[in-house]
């Protein structure tokens, strides 16, 4: 591990103080679909496949596929639904409670997928501006990695206490289930550069504190030697890391972070439109929608919106 990502790794460790919970064990069949609304600040949301085919659809992101063995991390606590590979017309689902946990079936069809899903809390909270630079998703996918199989020991014992329902069972599958993101998130924030560039930008210490401070202020109107001053360096030597590590000059990416956080807030939260334009540095509810619908291709009040129910 270089230095600068065990700095980064050491800056994360409040992010690594989390508390998850597991609320649905899902056994599915046929073609279905489960809605997940907003959970709020300092909220994730996190499904875990252990059989089957599941697809995750949210607003703006397209879609994504998750097979049995994968771990999905929304750390934003994104709206959104997960529902079944094959279309056509959906099946009822019914819930039950057992030890505290919903279990959730398709009614009249064999079961194909299995999911385990929950929220969990990042007790550093969302005033922390680390917590912005995640990304929109984290996906560890185990199945066939050699180098995976602590996870699916995990993933194996999670599934075995809640599918046992002993007394218990859901807090030992609850502290598997945070060693597992730990582990998750661990691995994630010391991987080798590239990837996403805030966390390629927080590697570097030049940019480091321009991206920190960056977060911590969206609204000011920051200018290239003020950027510059907090990065310790000159205005070309920033501009050149910035372009090294992001393909961005510093404006460009402060633009971009603006929109991006602005997302999260919309997808992971119930504020209101003119609120997140205000705190993110729009001028107005209108500036912020038109600019989230050029990027996206969707208006703001369709990110936080699941059509689907369950």
């Amino acid at each position: 591990m270089s230095e600068e990502a065990a700095e980064l790794l050491q800056a994360m460790v409040p992010l690594l103080r989390i508390r998850p919970e597991i609320e649905d064990f899902c056994r599915f069949g046929g073609s279905w679909a489960s809605a997940h609304e907003p959970r709020g600040p300092g909220w994730a949301q996190f499904h875990i496949v252990t059989r089957g085919t599941c697809v995750l659809e949210r607003p703006g992101l397209g879609e994504l596929t998750l097979e049995a063995g994968d771990i999905l991390l929304l750390p934003h606590g994104d709206s959104h639904v997960v529902r079944s590979k094959v279309r056509g017309v959906l099946r009822p689902i019914a819930s039950d409670y057992r030890n505290g946990v919903r279990d959730k079936a398709t009614v009249g069809v064999e079961a194909d997928t299995e999911l385990l899903c929950g929220r969990l809390l990042f007790d550093a909270g969302d005033g922390n501006p680390l917590l912005a630079a995640l990304p929109d998703e984290i996906v560890i996918r185990t199945a066939g990695e050699p180098l995976m199989e602590r996870f699916r020991r995990l993933l194996t014992d999670i599934r075995d206490e809640l599918d046992g329902a002993l007394a218990g069972s859901t807090m030992i599958a609850a502290d598997f289930a945070r060693a597992l993101f730990v582990m998750m998130l661990r691995d994630y924030l010391a991987q080798s550069p590239g990837g996403d560039a805030k966390l390629s930008l927080l590697r570097d210490r030049t940019t480091a504190r321009v991206v920190l401070a960056m977060l911590s202020d969206l609204t000011r109107n920051w200018s290239l030697d003020e950027l510059a001053a907090i990065g310790v360096t000159s205005r070309a030597t920033l501009v050149r890391c910035f372009r090294q590590h992001s393909g961005q000059a510093p404006g460009e990416f402060l633009s971009d972070l603006r929109l991006a956080v602005a997302r999260q807030r919309l997808a992971g939260t119930t504020d209101s439109v003119a609120q997140i334009a205000a705190e993110v540095g729009y001028g107005s509810e209108g500036a912020l929608s038109k600019a989230i619908l050029r990027r996206y291709g969707v208006r703001p009040g369709a990110m936080r919106v699941a059509e689907a129910t369950a």
